[in-house]
């Protein structure tokens, strides 16, 4: 009883401190801000905080580790290859982005950190649209431009859909996206 108390506090110590950089983050870059802001928007002493990551810096790649892990695990439950297995994959996706879009604008925005987009689009061309492209009979030389263009495309596209407030469904963005990268795909198909 004694450590499932324990790990309920642990998990909500950890919760808090991510929601404090989260509220942070939207006010600032990471680079400015401390340790003990983030203590004093928890409440939670700075030991406390030292307890569970090493700055503030591991504290915001423990958040982007989550939403990476997320996204892999959404990402390699479908088979790229089927166009509708594809617009079922990016709907779970863009769902996932809009039931969590407090995290998602932040992590996306200018005072995110820059390396987490990055990490996104390896993550996205080495699980899927890697595979997409080369299935695609698209020369090797071109493939890794239209493999960037689509990851980088579509992670602008949703940047600018959270910033109109979600004007669109999941799924008709889904849409928009898949429309948008096959077009460009299939322009090079030989």
């Amino acid at each position: 009883m004694a450590s499932s108390k324990m790990d309920r506090r642990k998990r909500y110590t950890r919760m808090v401190l991510k929601e404090s950089l989260m509220k942070l983050l939207k006010e600032k870059p990471i680079s400015l801000i401390t340790v003990k802001e983030i203590c004093e928007a928890a409440d939670i002493n700075r030991s406390t905080f030292y307890s569970h990551f090493k700055d503030h810096y591991d504290l915001l790649y423990q958040i982007e580790e989550e939403f990476i892990e997320d996204m892999n695990v959404t990402l390699r439950s479908y088979n790229y290859n089927e166009e509708e297995e594809a617009l079922q994959m990016i709907e779970h996706i863009l769902t996932y982005i809009s039931d969590n879009r407090d995290i998602c604008e932040v992590l996306l925005s200018e005072h995110g950190d820059v390396s987490f987009q990055n990490r996104i689009m390896n993550v996205a061309y080495n699980v899927s649209v890697k595979n997409w492209v080369s299935e695609s009979n698209i020369d090797e030389d071109i493939s890794k431009y239209a493999s960037l263009f689509a990851v980088s495309g579509s992670i602008r596209v949703i940047e600018s859909w959270l910033h109109n407030e979600l004007d669109k469904t999941p799924k008709e963005m889904a849409k928009i996206i898949l429309t948008l990268i096959k077009t460009g795909i299939d322009s090079f198909v030989r």
